[in-house]
């Protein structure tokens, strides 16, 4: 396994009436993050929140191109951004436990906290289509480049973790500084993630690391 250490491009935040930030994804232009009782849009330009959605977030969030997924207790919804109306929901495969949340390969992937699982999920029906185990508490999850990614904190550790998708192998590990913690994780696409800070209530751009073409596994040119 390759071990690092985290590199912190920047913070953003506390917010105002923000106390906690759970799960997070990215829409191509802003980081959406949740907040308890609403889906706050940020500017990662400008650091900036740019609008807000009254809708229930209390942990994972994704976007499927279209939509934005989010776990609301024991239910994953799925939202309108534009208008913040829950049009479905389905079943959360943790029935309340369920911590992270991606869009990849048409399915929501949801990570499991205390059951230190991530699951590959039909977004019509809610039904398991297979089980990833991990040795660490999950929080968030992200797919970039055909790599799967996910979050961990335990304590005063916390990790972003690049994995086997096929036998959960841990194969890299960024090391947070001790006290920063990672409740949510997403990729921007191409050379950073974004990761939700838990209650520190801030947002952190964390460097993904650089590939040469020559180590597989969705590389790109260095």
């Amino acid at each position: 396994m390759i071990r690092a250490a985290a590199e912190i491009l920047r913070e953003y935040g506390p917010f105002s009436g923000v106390e906690q930030v759970g799960g997070l994804t990215f829409d191509g232009r802003h980081v959406w993050f949740a907040s308890g009782d609403r889906l706050n849009a940020l500017d990662p330009a400008s650091g900036e929140p740019v609008r807000a959605l009254n809708v229930a977030a209390h942990a994972g969030t994704a976007f499927d191109g279209k939509h934005l997924f989010q776990i609301a207790e024991d239910r994953i919804q799925k939202i309108d951004p534009a208008t913040g109306r829950v049009l479905a929901t389905i079943p959360a495969p943790g029935n309340g436990g369920d911590s992270g949340l991606a869009w990849a390969e048409g399915t929501l992937w949801v990570g499991q906290y205390r059951d230190r699982k991530i699951h590959q999920v039909d977004p019509q029906t809610g039904a398991i289509l297979r089980t990833i185990a991990s040795d660490r508490f999950v929080t968030g999850v992200t797919w970039v480049d055909g790599e799967l990614w996910h979050g961990t904190w335990e304590g005063d550790a916390s990790a972003l973790r690049r994995i086997d998708p096929q036998t959960g192998e841990v194969l890299e590990q960024l090391e947070l500084p001790p006290g920063v913690g990672v409740s949510g994780l997403e990729s921007d696409g191409s050379d950073q993630f974004f990761c939700g800070g838990g209650d520190s209530g801030k947002v952190r751009a964390v460097r993904r690391p650089r590939r040469s073409t020559a180590t597989g596994g969705g590389a790109r040119p260095a």
